[in-house]
């Protein structure tokens, strides 16, 4: 049972701004320091991991609210008599009859949020080509008057879906503290908490609620989409696409969805069949679980 999405790059942001949201205007997170007050990496990513935790909190309060509403007052007759073991509990599916009660929650985001995470890893407390506080003062200006900094986030820094371990090192870490905050917490219905990293179109409107962020992204524009790069971030082809999306730890989630486009030349005849077939396999043996292609070209669009 899907019970909602999670806006990763919308909680990297509370982090930047001690847990206050500059769109809304409301603190939405605990505050968990200033800008200017973080000396390390280390120190920033343990914030963020205070507003995820703060988050996800209050994700599961609304959860078992409605949890409890679909369970006295939404019954499902049909699903339940079709679900392995109502009959035998003599109990609804939304009150936790079937055999397998797991909810899940999506995770959104994740390209974003690790290029984001790159450039102040990378260009705040590394390279020092700018501070922390100077890099908002740009996303605040949506990075009019900054063009060094947007150059740098844009083009120097690293960036998911290049099979380069900087970034993709970053994504797992975002990953897996997603994962654990996530897992294992109990719903409402004997069942357990996981993850999926597959939405579809949420990342349109989830977007359009923040303001710019580190890695580029102007405000309001959609964040990635399901654990595909950044729009324009990958640069070296397909292959190092899906060879940094398989650095995810799939096997942990109940799903995934990367998203190629290619033009209908890319894969014409056999060979090109062959090959977009050796991509899919390819992906497959290093436990990729779900990848989907748009073939189209502009004249068609």
């Amino acid at each position: 049972i899907l019970t909602g999405y999670l806006n990763i790059p919308k909680i990297l942001q509370l982090t930047l701004y001690n847990g206050f949201d500059p769109v809304s205007k409301k603190q939405l997170g605990p505050k968990t320091g200033e800008a200017a007050e973080f000396k390390t990496f280390e120190e920033f990513y343990g914030a963020f991991k205070k507003q995820l935790h703060h988050i996800v909190d209050v994700k599961m309060r609304g959860n078992n609210i409605i949890e409890q509403l679909y369970a006295k007052h939404m019954p499902s007759p049909f699903l339940s008599i079709v679900t392995n073991d109502c009959i035998k509990k003599a109990k609804d599916y939304n009150a936790g009859g079937a055999r397998y009660n797991t909810n899940y929650i999506q995770g959104v985001g994740i390209g974003t949020v690790t290029d984001s995470l790159a450039a102040i890893q990378y260009g705040v407390f590394e390279e020092k080509k700018f501070s922390l506080k100077q890099l908002i003062a740009a996303m605040d200006a949506n990075f009019e008057g900054h063009a060094d900094i947007y150059h740098y986030v844009r083009e120097k820094s690293p960036r998911y879906g290049n099979d380069d371990d900087r970034a993709d090192d970053l994504m797992r870490l975002a990953f897996q503290t997603y994962h654990d905050e996530v897992t294992g917490r109990p719903n409402c219905r004997g069942g357990r908490y996981r993850i999926n990293m597959l939405p579809t179109t949420c990342h349109v409107y989830f977007g359009s609620v923040m303001g710019a962020s580190p890695n580029g992204r102007l405000a309001f524009k959609p964040v990635s989409e399901g654990i595909s790069p950044e729009k324009g971030a990958d640069r070296l082809g397909p292959t190092a696409v899906v060879k940094s999306a398989a650095k995810m730890d799939h096997l942990a989630t109940g799903g995934t969805l990367l998203n190629q486009k290619f033009t209908p030349s890319v894969i014409a005849g056999d060979r090109g069949l062959e090959n977009m077939a050796a991509l899919i396999r390819s992906y497959f043996s290093i436990d990729g679980h779900h990848i989907q292609f748009n073939v189209v070209d502009r004249q068609t669009l």
